[in-house]
C-alpha cells in the first residue's frame, strides 16, 4: 500500500470534522489544561446525526460537550469552506461572551506556524463577530425579543440553551427562516430542559413521534461521555461509599428498583454511587432536571406533581407499543379503522370471558380540549386509549358504543359534566348502551338517596377521583400503557389553593388522566347492568 504523503494526510483532515478537531483544535479540560480536542462519544454521534438532517435537536444532561462542539465545528466549517456565514445564539450575555471567548481561543491556537498557507486570515475581530479573508463569517448574539436573523442569511445558526429564550417560537421561527435553502445549511437547537409550559417541550415531544422535522438527540446522565468528564467525582463518590459501607463498593444485589432501570438502561455501578452521592444534597426532582436519564425525565417540574414521578418514568420505558392498522384491520369493526394510529391506540385485543371497564371524558370537539376513553380489562391492564379534539358530539357517543361493545360490551363511567350529558343521552337512546355507572346521590331537599347515569365531578370528588387512581398507579394494581396518558400525569399538579389539574401552559392538557380515574371508579364500583 502507497504511503501517503503530507499533503494526503492533511486534505484527509481537512475534509474530516473529527480529524481536524483532534490534529487542530485546543481547549481547556477538567483540570485546566489546554489538549487537543477529541471527540467524544455523545459529540461523535451529533456528528453522525448532522451528516443526514438539516434540522437537530440535542435534549441533554449538564456537561454534555455539546457547546465546545458547536464552536468547534462552527470554526471548521468557516475555516475550510468559503463565505460561510454562521449564527450562534445563546440566551443571555455572559453564555455567549463565553462562548465566543472560547471561540477565538480555538481560532488563535491553530497551528499556523506549522501550517502557514492552510488557514484563513482574521479580518475583522471585534465583540460578537469573527471575519476571515476567505468570506466566512461567525457571530455570536444573544436571544431577546427581537427575531433571530432577520435581514441576513446563514449557512448554519446553532441556538444554545433554547428552551431558556423568551418567545421561543417567535425567534425559531425567525431563524428558519433566515436558513439558506440549500442542502448543506443546518439548523441545531441544543439546551437543557426547563419545564413544559414552552415551545422546546412541545418541539421535542412531536420530534420523538415522529411528527416534526427537527431529529432529537438526548444525551442521559449515565453516557459513557460522563465517565471521563466527571472521572474524578466519580472517585470521589466510590471513596464515599466504600468509607460508609465497609470498604465494600455498591453491588447489583444491593440497587434498589429505580437504580435497576436505571443499570438495565446502562448506568455502571460506579455512575450509581455517584447518584447516590448527588443525592445527599439535592432531592430526586432536582437531580432528575440536572441529570435526566430519559427525555422525558428532563421535563419534570419540582414541588407540586400529584403522581410519583420515578414510576411514572419506568413505566414509560416499559409501555407496549401500540397495535398498526395493519396488524387488526381484519380485528376491530371498521367504524374504527380511520382512528387507529390517529387518536385510538389498541394495545390488547379483547378475550372471550374477561370483563373490560371504561372511562370517558367528553368535550366538544372542536376546542383545545380532548375528548377521551380510556379501557382496562378486570385485571387493571389497560387494553385501549382514544384521544382527539376533533371528534364531535354525535360521532363520539357512536365511537363510544363501538368501543365499547367491541371490549365486550364494558362498563363505562362517563364524566355527566358539560358534554357528558349529551353522550350519556345519545348512549342510551340512540344505541340503547345499558353497561353505564350510575352514582348514588344524596338529594339535599328530601334527604334521600337518588340515582343518576354517569359521574358528577366537584372539587371534592376530583379529590376523591384522583386519590383513587393516584393509589390504585403507584401500588401497581393497574397498569397504564397509554404515553399520552403518562405524559399528561407529569403535569399534572396541585396548586396552593388545592385545586388539582393540568400544569398551565398552551396545549398541556389532562383528559386522559380524568377518563382513567374514571375507569378505576368503574371497576370499584362492581357493578354489572348487561
Amino acid at each position: 500500500m502507497a504511503i501517503k504523503t503530507k499533503n494526503e494526510r492533511l486534505n484527509k483532515v481537512l475534509n474530516s470534522f473529527p480529524l481536524f478537531a483532534k490534529n487542530m483544535i485546543y481547549i481547556i479540560d477538567n483540570n485546566n489544561e489546554k489538549v487537543k480536542f477529541e471527540l467524544n462519544l455523545a459529540q461523535m454521534e451529533l456528528e453522525e446525526l448532522m451528516e443526514n438532517n438539516r434540522f437537530v435537536n440535542v435534549s441533554k444532561a449538564c456537561q454534555g460537550g455539546i457547546s465546545t462542539y458547536s464552536v468547534a465545528k462552527a470554526l471548521f466549517r468557516a475555516l475550510t469552506n468559503e463565505n460561510e456565514n454562521i449564527l450562534i445564539v445563546s440566551y443571555k450575555s455572559d453564555s455567549s461572551k463565553a462562548l465566543f471567548e472560547k471561540l477565538k481561543s480555538m481560532n488563535e491556537w491553530l497551528p499556523r506556524d506549522k501550517y502557514p498557507d492552510v488557514f484563513p486570515k482574521v479580518k475583522r475581530d471585534n465583540r460578537d463577530e469573527l471575519l476571515f479573508d476567505n468570506g466566512s463569517r461567525i457571530t455570536c448574539l444573544v436571544a431577546s425579543n427581537k427575531s433571530i436573523g432577520r435581514g441576513s442569511t446563514y449557512s448554519w445558526i446553532h441556538m444554545s440553551e433554547y428552551a431558556f429564550y423568551d418567545r421561543q417560537e417567535m425567534q425559531i421561527l425567525s431563524a428558519e427562516q433566515s436558513l439558506q435553502k440549500g442542502s448543506k445549511s443546518i439548523l441545531t437547537i441544543e439546551t437543557t430542559s426547563n419545564g413544559t409550559s414552552n415551545n422546546f417541550y412541545r418541539l421535542t415531544m412531536a420530534s420523538m413521534k415522529g411528527n416534526s422535522k427537527y431529529k432529537t438527540m438526548f444525551i442521559p446522565f449515565y453516557h459513557d461521555l460522563y465517565k471521563k468528564q466527571f472521572k474524578y467525582e466519580h472517585d470521589e463518590a466510590e471513596t464515599w461509599y466504600k468509607d460508609n459501607n465497609k470498604g465494600v463498593r455498591l453491588s447489583v444485589k444491593e440497587l434498589e428498583p429505580d437504580e435497576k432501570v436505571l443499570h438495565e438502561a446502562g448506568a455502571n455501578l460506579r455512575i450509581l454511587m455517584w447518584r447516590r452521592y448527588k443525592l445527599l444534597d439535592m432531592t430526586m426532582q432536582e437531580f432528575q432536571q440536572e441529570y435526566p436519564s430519559n427525555v422525558l425525565e428532563s421535563f419534570i417540574s419540582t414541588g407540586s406533581s400529584v403522581f410519583n414521578q420515578s414510576m411514572i418514568i419506568q413505566r414509560l420505558n416499559s409501555v407496549v407499543k401500540p397495535f398498526s392498522k395493519r396488524d387488526v384491520m381484519g380485528e376491530v369493526p371498521v367504524l374504527l379503522h380511520k382512528f387507529i394510529g390517529k387518536g385510538l391506540d389498541i394495545f390488547h385485543l379483547p378475550k372471550k370471558n374477561k370483563r373490560y371497564y371504561g372511562g370517558v371524558d367528553s368535550a366538544s370537539g372542536g376546542g383545545n380540549d380532548f375528548s377521551t376513553i380510556s379501557i382496562f380489562d378486570e385485571e387493571g391492564q389497560q387494553v385501549a386509549s382514544y384521544y382527539s379534539n376533533t371528534t364531535p358530539v354525535y360521532e363520539f357517543a357512536e365511537v363510544i358504543d363501538c368501543i365499547g361493545k367491541f371490549y365486550g360490551y364494558a362498563f363505562l363511567c362517563v364524566e355527566r359534566n358539560s358534554y357528558g350529558l349529551p353522550v350519556l343521552e345519545r348512549l342510551r337512546k340512540s344505541f340503547n348502551y345499558l353497561n353505564l355507572y350510575k352514582q348514588r346521590l344524596f338529594d339535599t331537599k328530601t334527604g334521600k338517596k337518588k340515582t343518576q347515569l354517569g359521574f358528577t365531578t366537584t372539587a371534592q370528588s376530583k379529590s376523591v377521583l384522583i386519590s383513587d387512581y393516584k393509589e390504585n398507579f403507584e401500588k401497581g394494581l393497574i397498569l397504564i400503557e397509554c404515553k399520552e396518558s403518562l405524559q399528561q400525569m407529569q403535569l399534572f399538579v396541585e396548586s396552593a389553593n388545592g385545586s388539582m389539574g393540568n400544569k398551565k401552559g398552551e396545549k398541556n392538557h389532562d383528559d386522559l388522566v380524568i377518563a382513567n380515574s374514571l375507569v378505576v371508579q368503574a371497576m370499584k364500583v362492581g357493578k354489572w347492568y348487561v
